[in-house]
């Protein structure tokens, strides 16, 4: 089955994987994938995520999820922008996630970055996904 939402199905599989309380998990690799990853690493989210390649060839991203004792450091991340219905913000209006102790990550003209620093930047963009 064709996937037609990927950044939809890679929050899905580090959902899935944080809820069974698994260590990592792998997902193909994109560089939007990898620029959300190192978000979710600065933001404490994760360990640490790497890149490789399936026995077919193809490039995958592992992602070593992070946990404090049995508890998921992950506790919600949910998309908002999708194919068939894209959310942008201008600089002012990006949502803030529980009050500040969430992040919101937003795709711009100067890349891939969290709320707080599109509004420092002065940029607004399409609101992808937001973690807590």
């Amino acid at each position: 089955m064709a996937v037609h939402d990927t950044i939809g199905d890679f929050l899905t599989i580090i959902r899935n994987a944080s809820m069974a309380r698994k260590g990592s998990c792998t997902s193909q690799h994109s560089k939007m994938r990898a620029s959300i990853a190192a978000i979710l690493k600065d933001e404490g989210y994760i360990h640490d995520f790497s890149e490789g390649q399936d026995a077919k060839g193809f490039k995958t991203l592992t992602i070593k999820l992070k946990f404090a004792g049995t508890t998921p450091a992950i506790t919600g991340i949910e998309r908002h922008s999708t194919p068939g219905r894209r959310l942008y913000y201008g600089c002012q209006d990006i949502p803030r996630v529980l009050g500040g102790l969430g992040v919101a990550i937003l795709t711009t003209s100067k890349g891939v970055m969290r709320a707080r620093d599109a509004r420092e930047a002065g940029v607004g963009g399409e609101f992808v996904c937001k973690v807590w």
